[in-house]
Order: structure tokens, then C-alpha cells, then sequence
């Protein structure tokens, strides 16, 4: 058993991590850091959903993960196990432990497949499908390239999850791919999600209601997906009615994409770092460890109430490292974190709505003098293109750039 000690210690290798790794190697040439992260490959999440749409390539969305860390950064292959932040150690599943000064957490979330029963025996299968992985979200425009006619539901699990709206933009792609096949007239499209309403943020919750009736697309709201039967085609729903009563409900589908339910991972649930919730418990502007005052978390796997999406990401890094140079110089902390993050919802094959918000549901559009409510082609060409690029070549490389975002209401918006 060995133990080193490194200045700041990044668990996770992520958009959160690398970027963190990377971006404080830019403000400072010589501070020691190490990141924990086991996995070789790297994955532009944000493009799985165009992945399963049929419009970029999983080659496209992965990159190696030893081109993307900085060489002066001492990349540690193996999973964090547990924390000691009493001692300022962590233990590794090898049994080594690391000591730190400065320790940031941003691990990501986990997918929790096997709270729906028979999805992990049928998933990849019987067009069974999900975006949300990297071994299956091909899968997922193979059933759309290959349905016909029938029956496509799209299932959306108890918040929180990744990117709140990932589970219907991949169900606009496939009813937009559907109508240019020419058999939308042919296909029952069902969106059933385990919340209360499309989206969490009423502005855009009542534009998308538009994008759904343009494509008939039926919505169920309260329908949390319980249990699947591949091979008999059939998903089982548990419903909550007006009244709170649960009963369940079994419907039947030629294709179903399946959004899986999502936690913090369980090293983290199960450590002093987590709030009751089993969340990284920091505060939600300084993104500082609320009880360990050396300990920053950011990314999914924080409690902080924002939408788990890159765009938070990106805004969170520079707080994070600009808060751990200001407690290593004994100055204070910035509170800057507004809970922005972005959701660039595809609701066609062509056509974007870019959704901005920050804490509390308030619109923060980047371009207020365009209403973020329409769908545009411009937004098209960022998720497709420009935001990728900026992905790889910006955040992910340590540079920042930043893009202002202002507060706004509906009522600055005219109809168009």
C-alpha cells in the first residue's frame, strides 16, 4: 500500500474534471494536481442525443482520455472508494490512498438500469433502446431507421436526471425522421414522464407543448416506467392520479426509449461528503463543501438545484478553481454560481429552441434579443457543430470563455 500527497486531488474525469484539471494548470504552471479517473475513453455527452437521431457518430462524440489531460497532470487510473476528509485522504479500490490539500469532487452520476425490472435483460434488444449510454445510444437510430409503422414510447424517470430535457429530444428527432419517411400518419408517438409537466421551467414548457402537437405526439404525465418485457413488447407503468392514488398500468410498443432513473453514485451516497439526499453537499454559489471548507464538488453529482447539464459545467469551473487559488492566497470566496445552466432542446432535424435558465426556473438567455422560445436553425448548427467544438476545444483544453447571460421574463418576448 502506497500513499502520495498532491495538492489538489480531482476525482472524476468527466467534462468537470478534465476541464477543472486543465483549467487550473492554465492559471497556474506548477501547483501539483492529480485526477482519479478509470476509464480510458472520453465521451461528448450532448451528442448522444443527435447520435441516436441519426445526425453525428459515436466516433464523432469520443475522444481518448489520455489526449485530453494536461501531461504535467498525474492522471490516476483507478476508482475513488472512500473518503477520510477528516485526514485529507482518499482510498482507492487498489487500497492506496492519496492525500490532498484540496480536494474536488465531480464524479458524475450513475445510471440506476436495474430500478426498472427485465430493462438490463431486454435493453439493446427487441427495440429497446437509450441514448444514455455509450454501448446502446447507436441502438437507438437503428429502431428509428428501421420502424415503419406502430407504436414508439419515450420514458422519462423521477428527477434528477442528466439534462432534464435529453428524453424528448430524441422523440422529436425520431417523429421528424418518421415524417420524412412519410409514415408519421402510421406511428402512435407517447411521451411518458414520471414528472408533472414537459419541462421544469413553465416558459419553455409551454413552447414545447407546440412542438408536441405539431408532431401528435401524446403525453402522459405521472407515468413512471416500473418494468419491461422485451420479447413481449410490453412496459409497465406506475401512475399517481389527482388524488395520490398509484395504480399500474401496462401499455404496449414496437419501439421504447427507455431514460433510466439516476442517483449520485453509491461511493458518494454512502460517504461524509453526501447530504441526505446522497448528493455532494456544497453550497450552491461558492460550490464549496458546506462542512469540509477544503472540498468543492461541481458537475452532476453536487446537490446544488440547477439542471445537470455541460453548459452548468462550464460556468462552475472557473468558480471552482478560482475559489481554491483564493483560499490558498487567504482571500475570499466568490459566490458567482447563479445556477445557470442550457438545455439546446432538438425539436426537429434541423431546428434548435435554446433553452437558458439558472436557480429558481428564470429565463437567462445568452442572446436576449432573440426570444429563446422559437425554434432555429442557427441552434441546429451549434448543437451539431459549434458546440462540440467548443466542448473539445475550449472547456475541455482549461481556456475560458464566457458568454454573459441576463435575467429575463416572458413579457420581453414578443409572439412571432
Amino acid at each position: 500500500m502506497s500513499q502520495q500527497h498532491h495538492t489538489v486531488l480531482i476525482i472524476g474525469g468527466g467534462a468537470a474534471g478534465v476541464s477543472v484539471a486543465n483549467n487550473m494548470r492554465c492559471q497556474n504552471g506548477t501547483i501539483n494536481i492529480a485526477l482519479i479517473e478509470p476509464s480510458e475513453k472520453h465521451y461528448y455527452q450532448p451528442g448522444f442525443t443527435i447520435i441516436g437521431g441519426g445526425a453525428y457518430t459515436l466516433k464523432q462524440a469520443t475522444k481518448n482520455e489520455k489526449d485530453l489531460i494536461h501531461p504535467s497532470v498525474t492522471w490516476i487510473k483507478d476508482y475513488a472508494e472512500s473518503f477520510q476528509p477528516d485526514t485529507n485522504t482518499v482510498t482507492l479500490r487498489s487500497g492506496d490512498t492519496l492525500r490532498y490539500d484540496y480536494l474536488v469532487v465531480c464524479p458524475g452520476l450513475q445510471l440506476d438500469w436495474d430500478k426498472i425490472k427485465g430493462l438490463k435483460e431486454t435493453l439493446g434488444k427487441n427495440n429497446v433502446c437509450s441514448n444514455y449510454s455509450p454501448d446502446y445510444v447507436e441502438y437507438t437510430w437503428e429502431c428509428i431507421r428501421n420502424l415503419q409503422a406502430g407504436t414508439a414510447l419515450f420514458t422519462q424517470p423521477p428527477m434528477p436526471i442528466k439534462c432534464a430535457g435529453a428524453p424528448q429530444k430524441i422523440m422529436y428527432l425520431a417523429a421528424d425522421r418518421f415524417r420524412q419517411k412519410g409514415i408519421l400518419d402510421k406511428m402512435t408517438i407517447e411521451f411518458l414522464n414520471a414528472g408533472p409537466a414537459m419541462f421544469g421551467v413553465p416558459f419553455f414548457a409551454k413552447a414545447l407543448s407546440l412542438v408536441v402537437a405539431d408532431y401528435g405526439i401524446k403525453t402522459q404525465f405521472n407515468h413512471n416506467l416500473v418494468a419491461i418485457d422485451g420479447a413481449a413488447k410490453t412496459a409497465t407503468f406506475e401512475t399517481t392520479g389527482s388524488d395520490g392514488n398509484k395504480q399500474v398500468i401496462t401499455k404496449n410498443f414496437d419501439m421504447i426509449h427507455v431514460t433510466p432513473p439516476q442517483s449520485a453514485p453509491d461511493f458518494i451516497k454512502k460517504s461524509p461528503l453526501a447530504n441526505a439526499a446522497g448528493w455532494v453537499d456544497v453550497n450552491e454559489n461558492t460550490l464549496q463543501h458546506n462542512r469540509y471548507k477544503n472540498i468543492f464538488g461541481l458537475g452532476d453529482a453536487t446537490s446544488t438545484p440547477n439542471a445537470k447539464t455541460a453548459a452548468a459545467v462550464r460556468k462552475q469551473v472557473p468558480i471552482v478553481v478560482d475559489n481554491i487559488f483564493n483560499l490558498i492566497n487567504n482571500k475570499s470566496l466568490d459566490y458567482k454560481y447563479d445556477g445557470y445552466g442550457s438545455c439546446p432542446l432538438t425539436t426537429s432535424l434541423n431546428t434548435v429552441m435554446l433553452a437558458e435558465f439558472s436557480y429558481g426556473g428564470k429565463v437567462t438567455p445568452s442572446f436576449p434579443f432573440l426570444d429563446p422560445r422559437k425554434n432555429r436553425f442557427i441552434w441546429w448548427l451549434g448543437k451539431t457543430t459549434g458546440f462540440p467544438w467548443l466542448y473539445w476545444h475550449i472547456m475541455i483544453k482549461g481556456y475560458r470563455i464566457d458568454i454573459p447571460h441576463l435575467e429575463s421574463y416572458a413579457k420581453n418576448y414578443t409572439k412571432e
